[in-house]
């Protein structure tokens, strides 16, 4: 299981109900953070979307009031037994004479980072770094609604294969340390993900692993600060012409600006499955999603997003 170590560093440290009681030598200010979110538990009051104690029937019970404004509508729920709110580890066998649909398929990040090159400091070169990022979009980051098929492959392992996209798109920004914002659309369109356990079941410390598509960023209606873009706008802005007979390095940084394309580039996922409940067909974990970021059009060179968080999915037999 040592592919699921990766994933697991997604997964929440505690739970925001544990007691408010703190040791001697802990700070004020954890213990006053430790009392407020007990309260918030105990009284229904502020969520904490890091905490994830909600089911989705605590989710449908929620009136709008309740949940406008919390920032519950970017979580996702979690997989717990309705009667003891115990996580639950067990497995769901699929028939081979029937078929199955996944549904209401969720993905909530909780870790944004980005990956670059960075100078080695003992070795010399350079070398490539996962740079935590903090994400800037508001809470409208969480993809939600998606369905899917599963099904045996030819050596009979499971495939998920998404069909309705639901909300399956997500423009966010994360911000480096030193500033820099690098802009992507998160999304799994098209994703086709194969499991590793075992055949016709689906349990506890199975991966599901494929590839999806990620669309551009922007669409060929957007147009730049000089009024160019890929099916409207100028084709070229104004003096740029003329500077097109200053060499051929010239010419090919002004054609990535002026010739805007609309790329779909490919991004891979890992759904580790760690929480099964049977009863309701419930399951759910933790991922690494790894995906470009904004090209501006074909200007730029995408950078790789990578993003770790929780999904809940549910498996249903069709009719």
């Amino acid at each position: 299981m040592a592919v699921m170590t990766d994933a697991a560093r997604a997964a929440p440290e505690g739970d925001a109900r544990g007691s408010a009681e703190a040791k001697p030598e802990t700070p004020a200010w954890k213990r006053a953070a430790a009392g407020l979110a007990v309260a918030a538990a105990l009284g229904g009051g502020v969520h904490d979307a890091s905490a994830g104690v909600l089911t989705r029937d605590e989710f449908g019970s929620r009136t709008y009031d309740e949940i406008v404004g919390s920032g519950l509508a970017n979580t996702c729920p979690n997989v717990k037994d309705r009667l003891t709110d115990k996580v639950l580890k067990g497995s769901i066998p699929l028939a081979e004479n029937l078929k199955y649909k996944v549904k209401e398929f969720c993905m909530e990040p909780t870790e944004f980072a980005v990956s670059q090159e960075v100078q080695a400091k003992k070795e010399g070169g350079l070398v490539t770094v996962e740079v935590p990022g903090k994400v800037m979009t508001r809470k409208t980051y969480v993809l939600t609604g998606m369905e899917g098929s599963i099904f045996p492959a030819a050596d009979g392992q499971l495939v998920f294969k998404e069909d309705d996209e639901g909300i399956n798109y997500a423009p966010t920004t994360v911000q480096l340390p030193g500033g820099e914002r690098v802009p992507f659309l998160f999304t799994t369109k098209q994703l086709e993900a194969k499991s590793t356990g075992q055949k016709g079941v689906v349990a506890v410390g199975d991966i599901f692993a494929g590839k999806f598509s990620v669309p551009s960023y922007r669409t060929g209606l957007f147009l730049d600060p000089k009024g160019r873009g890929g099916t409207t706008g100028y084709d070229q802005a104004v003096a740029l012409p003329g500077m097109q007979a200053n060499g051929a390095g010239v010419r090919e940084e002004i054609a990535k600006e002026t010739d805007k394309v609309y790329q779909t580039l490919p991004g891979s996922l890992q759904l580790s499955v760690n929480e099964v409940n049977q009863a309701e067909g419930e399951i759910g974990g933790t991922f690494i999603h790894r995906q470009p970021s904004d090209t501006d059009m074909g200007s730029k060179e995408p950078k790789e997003i990578i993003l770790r968080g929780n999904w809940i999915a549910t498996i249903d037999q069709e009719p």
